[in-house]
């Protein structure tokens, strides 16, 4: 069940939503939450609840283990079996098949039988609720927050349905204070449709949009993939990944505020970055985070030497990129993005910075499209041949009608929404008009605002609705991660 469907829209969200506010007390909203979470995952997921409910089964048992130890060496004991427990289940579902192929490659090479294997599986969100359950046991090792006495608290925190199976990534000590206790007032609760609303649109109208041209491009064979489309394409795939996780992570946020709950921020305008540095601290902020606190700084971050944090930096990209998908393509993706960030704390780093924002921020946004091309592409050999097309250096022929199938008004039409709204612009606009204009034109602006954003809204919802209901494309892009 996604956010972006008309089963989510129409029937679970109202009647989770009418019957968490008829529960009297958090304790009851909380069973109800959990009861609803496990609800929304078991209907697209159902033979891999009993997974989740074991694995939150462990964690909860080690947790209340490591908080009653005293000594140091028995906690770091826990902590590691914690760890490698499920570090252990994500290898074998996400990755095991990916390791038996590359073995059977090998083997095939020096001329033995290949290994006899069903493949596995891949549970949704998989990657999210384990970073979830091991940001809990990391929590309570460091002492930031006690492990959950409840284990309904504990199954909420890694079960919402907000953030199961896209994100943000929480950390058991932000949310769980908020499982203990929060409010739910008007303003927070129209927040947070307004934000839902927004997210939804993201979706449906832009990014939606763009994946019909985006797949169709990627999917032509070789010999028919111009530098035209092969720009194109990229720089629509880089529209498109940031509207649609930026516009689930908005719909999550919402959704969070609707209950009382408070998520960190996911998305910062990314695309507006001067830097791979500044990128990175504005795009999938809860998962770059994740990264720096409980992996590259216990691996001694920047204290120590340059060399020391070039390693550093290449293993937490490597990590990140596997992290994204089990190809070759995701963890060339994620160390192409490491060796920028060593590149820019060298020498490198000094003359961009002594450089103009206009080169900066064109030096960024061709780093980033440019390792789009691998996160999009199927294999490494599609990724060749879009960077072959995009320099010139093979050649294609695309007949006027293919360009006519691809390029429709709606993509130019989104395309454009995309790059506009890539940028703050609407925030930019609300402050200059609101500098240039006079004390009372400000006020009769204002209660233009107040009117207007109430209608925009709605015209976005049935808008997005309408799209829902004519069954139009509407890919999830996070079943890999």
């Amino acid at each position: 069940m996604l956010f972006s469907s008309p089963i989510f829209l129409f029937l679970f969200l109202p009647l989770v939503l009418a019957i968490y506010f008829l529960c009297p007390g958090p304790r009851l909203r909380n069973i109800w939450l959990l009861v609803a979470s496990i609800i929304f995952y078991a209907w697209g997921e159902v033979s891999f609840v009993l997974l989740i409910l074991g694995s939150t089964a462990m964690n909860y048992a080690l947790g209340l283990r490591m908080d009653r130890q005293t000594e140091v060496r028995d906690r770091k004991w826990t902590v590691a079996i914690a760890v490698a427990l499920n570090l252990g289940l994500l290898i074998f579902f996400k990755y095991a098949n990916f390791f038996v192929a590359n073995l059977n490659a090998l083997r095939h090479t020096v001329q033995l039988a290949p290994i006899n294997w069903e493949p596995v599986r891949l549970p949704i969100g998989i990657s999210f609720f384990t970073f979830h359950a091991l940001s809990y046991i990391i929590d309570i090792y460091r002492r930031k927050w006690p492990a959950a006495r409840n284990p309904a608290d504990l199954a909420l925190y890694i079960f919402f349905f907000p953030q199961l199976i896209a994100g943000p990534i929480l950390r058991w000590s932000a949310i769980a204070p908020q499982i203990a206790a929060r409010t739910v007032n008007r303003e927070r609760f129209a927040d947070g449709i307004r934000r839902f609303i927004y997210g939804l649109a993201k979706k449906m109208l832009v990014a939606n949009t763009l994946a019909v041209s985006v797949d169709q491009i990627f999917s032509l064979s070789r010999g028919l993939v111009t530098p035209a489309l092969a720009w194109a394409g990229t720089a629509a795939y880089m529209l498109q990944i940031y509207f649609d996780f930026s516009g689930y992570s908005d719909m999550a946020i919402g959704l969070g505020k609707m209950f009382g709950f408070d998520f960190m921020e996911n998305f910062n305008y990314p695309y507006i970055s001067q830097s791979i540095r500044d990128f990175w601290r504005r795009w999938h902020i809860s998962l770059s985070s994740w990264f720096r606190d409980y992996l590259y700084f216990p691996l001694g971050g920047n204290r120590r030497s340059p060399g020391r944090t070039g390693f550093n930096l290449l293993v937490v990209f490597f990590l990140c990129g596997l992290w994204h998908g089990a190809s070759w393509t995701f963890v060339i993706w994620g160390l192409y993005h490491g060796c920028f960030l060593i590149l820019e704390r060298a020498r490198f780093g000094t003359f961009l910075d002594s450089r103009a924002a206009f080169f900066r921020h064109v030096y960024t946004l061709l780093v980033v499209l440019m390792g789009w091309v691998f996160f999009r592409a199927d294999s490494l050999e599609q990724a060749m041949t879009f960077f072959g097309a995009m320099f010139g250096v093979t050649r294609a022929t695309t007949s006027d009608a293919l360009f006519d199938q691809i390029f429709t008004g709606q993509f130019a039409v989104a395309m454009l929404a995309g790059i506009v709204f890539a940028t703050p612009v609407a925030s930019w606009l609300e402050r200059e008009l609101g500098r240039l204009l006079s004390a009372g034109m400000e006020r009769i602006m204002r209660v233009t605002v107040v009117i207007a954003e109430p209608v925009l809204l709605i015209a976005l919802l049935l808008i997005s609705a309408m799209r829902l209901a004519g069954g139009t494309y509407n890919p999830f892009i996070y079943f890999r991660f």
